[in-house]
Order: structure tokens, then C-alpha cells, then sequence
């Protein structure tokens, strides 16, 4: 049985001239079939020539090029072109004279460089034949000749309309991709924000603590210990997220055991937080779930910063197709900026949670502290 898909593949992958060909001979059979000999194109009122010997090369010569009009546009228009002309003094008024409009489409469409040049110089070239056309049978008339001449000029019409749709569509297709690119690093740039401050904001809040730990040797080890496994998690997902640049890799979202890990590691950098969970979890993760660990994440970060030791709760809501994400922390700190910093993190989290159609807020509290909330859709695929 044959492979119609393994048959087309093979064809898209040859030579734009080979593919061409069989139209070109299609072409040239067309006009020796003997239905067709009083059906071509006709200027002027010379008599129909019965067919000869320079029949077959005037046919060859109008539909054979035919096969290089994208490759050599230029070249089959010219080509095209002299057999026409020949074919229209001859007499013979064969049904290949059709190949002409079609060759004036492919150059219109496919000849780059000195496209007016040609046009004024087959326009130039039209007037001879025209002349020479009335000179031997006078009746077409100067109305009937330009007539045929504007036909010809809306052929190439066409084919400069089809050249021009497909430069929009190459260039639609270049500012897609420019936009897409400049979103990408726009998520990485985000990803990273996330990832390395809050790794490192915990490195740091642990390597301050432990220069007070000298006299206790072994909450000294815990703490240089927590250094140490911070820094190594830190390199984990710097690792996994230059992964989601493979586009073999698949990414997969944070869970809630995630979480709990993440919760965890603040505690061990000294941040007293308060884990609690309403609902039950889907049992596999997406984008909900991701953007709601960057929430927490970022809530997190900000609080070692911002309000370390300060009592710290993370409230997540499994909600009917949403999740629900509160973090507040008491104390005065909690701004969501480290002094001189950007606030990129909460801007990017503002974006990430917008785009899956969700809302987000952070907010000082009034009676001191700070809180984050964030309510995201869920069900949407990572």
C-alpha cells in the first residue's frame, strides 16, 4: 500500500523547478489536442494556420518555461513572451498562448530585482507586435489592442498584489515571532527574579545568623548546613529553569507538596510561617498551581526581607476550578521592595496571575504587616 503522506513529503522536498514541470507539460499537451486548435488567443484577424513543424517548438517555447517561473521568473516571462509573439504571426493561435497571463502572474509574484525595468521593457516590446499584428490583418483595432494590453497589465497586477500579501505575511510572521521572543524573556528574566532572591535572601538571612552561633557548635552546623542545602536547591532550579529553554523538556508546575517544602526551607532561614490548606488539590499540576508558588514564593521572600522574625501565614484555598492565596506577615516591614530594588517581583507576579485571567493584590495592612492575595483560575495546562 503506498504512503500518501511519505509520497507528499518527497514531492514538497524536491526542486521548486521539478514541481513546476508537470504543469508546463500539461500545458504543451493541452494544445495538440485537436478540440482545442481554434480556441487560443487570436490578435488582429489573421487566418488560423494549420499546424506544422515550427508549431511544435512555437508550443514548446510558449509552455516549457513555464516550468522555471519561480525559479527564473524573468527568463520564462521572456521566453513565454517570443513564442507568443511568433505564435500570434505565424498564425497558428495555439491554446498554449495562455502560458503568457500565467507567466506574467509568476513574475508579478516572484521577480525581485528590476521589476519595472522588465515591465517597461515587454510594454516596449508590445507596441511592435501590435503594429505588426494591424499590418498584416487590419481589424483588431487600436481599441481591441489595448484592450488585450490592460488585460495583460492586470495578469501582472495580480501577481505584484500576491508578491506583496506574501511580504506582510513573512513580515506578520517576523513581528510575531520578535513578539513572542521579547514575552519569553520577559518570563525568564521573571522566573529568575524569583528563584535567585529567594534563595538568595535565605542564604544571606542564614550566613547573618550564624555569625551569632559561634558559641553554640551545633545550631552553628545547622545554620551553615542550611547555607549549604539552600545553595544547592538554588542551583536545582536555576538548572530546571534553563531547561524550559529545551523545547524537548517538559515542564511540569509546583504542587502543594512543593509548598510545604518551600514553607519549610523560610522556617529553617527563621521565619516563624504558618502553613494551611483548604480543599483538595487536582492530581496533576499546571499553570494555576505554578503562579500560586511563585505567589507564596514571593510573599515569603519579601517577608525574610522585609520582616524577618515576624510571624508569617500562607492560607491556600483549592477551590471549584480557582485557587485562592493569602499570605500576610505582622510587623512594620513588608513593602514589597528591598531598599533600592526594582519590585519586579510583585510587578511580574501581577502580570503572571493577569494573564491566566486571575486577580492579584499587595497591600500594607493597616494595623501594620503586609499581605498578599491572589486569586488564580485554575484547570489551564502548564
Amino acid at each position: 500500500m503506498i504512503d500518501v503522506r511519505a509520497v507528499q513529503d518527497l514531492w514538497r522536498r524536491c526542486d521548486v523547478v521539478v514541481r513546476d514541470l508537470p504543469f508546463a507539460v500539461l500545458v504543451a499537451a493541452t494544445a495538440f489536442l485537436p478540440g482545442l486548435n481554434n480556441y487560443g488567443t487570436q490578435l488582429g484577424a489573421l487566418p488560423h494556420r494549420p499546424f506544422d513543424a515550427l508549431t511544435v517548438v512555437v508550443i514548446a517555447l510558449e509552455a516549457l518555461p513555464l516550468a522555471v517561473r519561480r525559479r527564473w521568473p524573468a527568463v520564462c516571462l521572456v521566453l513565454v513572451s517570443l513564442g507568443f509573439a511568433v505564435d500570434q504571426l505565424r498564425g497558428y493561435h495555439t491554446v498554449a498562448g495562455t502560458a503568457l497571463p500565467i507567466a506574467l502572474i509568476s513574475a508579478g509574484a516572484h521577480l525581485e530585482r528590476h521589476r519595472w525595468t522588465t515591465a517597461a521593457l515587454l510594454s516596449a516590446a508590445y507596441v511592435p507586435l501590435a503594429v505588426a499584428v494591424e499590418r498584416l490583418a487590419p481589424g483588431e483595432g487600436v481599441v481591441g489592442l489595448v484592450t488585450f494590453y490592460l488585460t495583460l497589465a492586470i495578469a501582472w497586477g495580480v501577481g505584484s498584489w500576491l508578491r506583496l500579501s506574501r511580504v506582510a505575511e513573512v513580515e506578520r510572521r517576523r513581528h510575531v515571532a520578535e513578539t513572542t521572543r521579547a514575552a519569553e524573556r520577559t518570563r525568564i528574566a521573571s522566573e529568575l527574579h524569583d528563584v535567585v532572591t529567594h534563595h538568595v535572601t535565605a542564604m544571606v538571612v542564614q550566613a547573618e545568623a550564624a555569625r551569632y552561633l559561634t558559641a553554640a557548635p551545633d545550631r552553628l552546623d545547622q545554620a551553615l548546613t542550611a547555607v549549604t542545602d539552600t545553595g544547592r536547591r538554588a542551583i536545582g532550579d536555576l538548572r530546571h529553569l534553563l531547561d524550559l529553554l529545551n523545547p524537548d523538556h517538559d515542564a511540569g508546575a509546583h504542587g502543594v507538596g512543593e509548598l510545604r517544602a518551600l514553607v519549610e526551607r523560610t522556617r529553617l532561614a527563621g521565619q516563624p510561617v504558618e502553613f494551611s490548606q483548604e480543599g483538595s488539590p487536582p492530581e496533576t499540576t499546571g499553570s494555576a498551581e505554578a503562579a500560586a508558588y511563585r505567589v507564596v514564593q514571593e510573599a515569603l521572600t519579601n517577608a525574610l526581607k522585609h520582616a524577618h522574625g515576624s510571624p508569617t501565614v500562607v492560607h491556600v484555598t483549592h477551590g471549584t476550578g480557582e485557587i485562592t492565596v493569602e499570605v500576610t506577615t505582622e510587623g512594620a516591614g513588608g513593602n514589597g521592595r528591598s531598599p533600592g530594588g526594582s519590585g519586579r517581583g510583585l510587578t511580574g507576579l501581577r502580570e503572571r496571575v493577569g494573564v491566566l485571567g486571575g486577580q492579584f493584590d499587595a497591600r500594607r495592612r493597616p494595623g501594620g504587616g503586609f499581605v498578599v492575595q491572589a486569586r488564580i483560575p485554575a484547570g489551564r495546562p502548564s
